[in-house]
């Protein structure tokens, strides 16, 4: 290959917020001074998930917006040639995800006239206009993908980051060392769709090597509902216990991934099914918490709650 690529993913959440632009100019010209001529820049920025109930939209926004505009800043400055976004699909209007029947999925296109439920979702939607402009005003090639809950081994599985597919996987886990049931939050009918991560992993690849430049959607198109997902799971532990639902966040009533752009300019679709996915986490997750002491609190989820009195950029 005449080009090298370097895929650099910043997982140190504490840093996020206090990386300076000139800290960053600093990361990137290391990888220029190394030869290094193209760069995909993979961002895991602050997130909500099921277990984070956002009570600070400020910090979300504040920490995110300056992670990817320092990010593309450096980018300009060390003559970076691609870069990739990780978008999310919480950019799509909470008009549109109300209601639990979304079989027909979300289109790229419906992302405009713009309304997402949250600040997260927001600020993703703002950073791929921003890449636009980078795109068109620097000549750097952008690629950004809208991810559909990625899940699978080695992700968050406990402390109240993790998404559905990792917290009831844990609760079933141990379920008849606790007690008989499980805990879902809110009534279960709520929908979504499921991506492993190894099918992200293939489908980042296959967009940063194209010639596509519009947002795209990475994600599963088989919709289930969180009462579902907990029966392929049961399946898989065979386990007997109950679903007690109890009052909790939600999120958006439905959403689900329309793959119709992305199989016809990528010629992408998921490979892992859902019941096989779920197997391999189900699998990884049992395996952590055989390495545990103490159990008892695998069995529920929890908030996660962010202080008020923390300075911007020092989100935890």
């Amino acid at each position: 290959m005449n080009e090298l690529a370097l895929t650099v993913t910043l997982n140190n959440d504490n840093a996020f917020g206090n990386l300076t632009k000139e800290q960053t100019i600093m990361i990137f010209q290391t990888f220029k001074d190394a030869k290094y001529n193209k760069c995909l820049m993979n961002m895991r920025n602050k997130y909500i998930t099921y277990g984070i109930y956002n009570n600070m939209h400020s910090a979300i926004m504040f920490n995110n917006t300056m992670i990817s505009c320092n990010l593309l800043e450096a980018s300009r400055e060390c003559g970076v040639k691609k870069f990739f976004f990780a978008s999310s699909a919480c950019v799509y209007p909470e008009y549109k995800q109300s209601w639990t029947d979304l079989d027909q999925g979300l289109k790229e296109i419906d992302a405009w006239p713009a309304q997402p439920q949250d600040a997260y979702g927001l600020e993703k939607l703002y950073t791929e206009e921003l890449c636009k402009h980078y795109a068109n005003d620097y000549n750097i090639k952008v690629r950004i993908a809208r991810f559909h809950n990625i899940y699978g081994p080695m992700g968050t599985w406990k402390g109240g980051r993790e998404k559905a597919p990792a917290a009831l996987c844990r609760k079933i886990a141990v379920v008849n060392d606790i007690n008989n049931y499980i805990e879902v939050w809110g009534d279960g009918l709520q929908t979504r769709s499921f991506m492993y991560v190894d099918d992200c992993i293939d489908g980042i690849m296959k967009l940063v090597e194209s010639d596509v430049d519009v947002p795209v959607n990475l994600g599963s198109d088989r919709m289930v509902s969180i009462n579902e997902l907990a029966d392929i799971i049961k399946n898989i532990s065979a386990k007997s216990f109950d679903i007690k639902h109890v009052p909790g966040p939600m999120g958006v009533r439905g959403r689900n991934s329309n793959n119709d752009y992305v199989k016809e300019v990528l010629g992408w679709k998921p490979k892992v099914s859902l019941e096989q996915g779920l197997a391999m986490t189900y699998k990884w997750i049992c395996s952590q918490i055989a390495m545990a002491n103490d159990v008892a609190d695998f069995a529920y989820s929890k908030t996660y709650q962010i202080e008020h009195n923390i300075p911007l950029g020092a989100l935890p």
